[in-house]
């Protein structure tokens, strides 16, 4: 019984896996967290599967990235973008923190 929770625990994490592609073109798994709508805009919250180059296993940073969609009607596609205005970061951790303050421990 114990292995069947398992393996939905491992399929219910692969469903929500999103693999991106760094700038050395290495493709690193991020666990989808939330999808945060703030001024028109909206915002993909990740955590790393692995934790990042350079940072301690035990930090659990999440990464925060703008989607951007395609102008085509078409194209589905979604492109996932840095956030250069830390201000802007930190707005959007906010309302991610807000959300879910009864279910991640943020201190």
């Amino acid at each position: 019984m114990e292995e069947k929770e398992n393996k939905d625990e491992e399929f219910e994490l692969e469903e929500n896996v999103v693999v991106l592609t760094d700038d050395d073109g290495k493709e690193v798994e991020f666990e989808f967290l939330d999808l945060v709508e703030m001024d028109d805009k909206e915002y993909v919250v990740l955590l790393p599967v692995e934790p990042l180059e350079g940072e301690d296993e035990d930090e659990g940073a999440v990464v925060i990235l703008k989607v951007n969609h395609s102008d085509d009607e078409n194209d589905e596609n979604e492109e996932y973008v840095s956030i250069e205005d830390e201000a802007e970061a930190e707005k959007v951790f906010n309302i991610f923190k807000d959300k879910f303050k009864d279910e991640y421990d943020f201190e």
